[in-house]
């Protein structure tokens, strides 16, 4: 399940796909499979969990950036509610 970890690094800042592989390595010592990763934000992205904008980049090319939405941030307080229970 890579969806919490996302959301909970959205929920700090926005950020583009590469950057939060990247960080969900860091912080929490694993890195999920690209594809996994793009299909996941595409999935948040359809069921409005997260925005995507494009946000241009002095000679390279344009990023896509993710950004939490209140639903979002619904879904991750429930998935952390949720997993706090399983773990008791």
């Amino acid at each position: 399940m890579i969806w919490p970890y996302f959301l909970k690094l959205l929920k700090e800042r926005p950020m583009y796909g590469y950057e939060l592989r990247q960080e969900t390595q860091k912080r929490f010592g694993w890195k999920p499979p690209t594809v996994n990763s793009y299909m996941v934000l595409y999935s948040l992205q359809r069921n409005g969990y997260v925005t995507m904008e494009w946000k241009e980049q002095r000679g390279k090319p344009a990023r896509k950036y993710y950004k939490i939405t209140k639903k979002g941030e619904e879904l991750l307080r429930e998935g952390l509610k949720y997993f706090k229970e399983f773990c008791a």
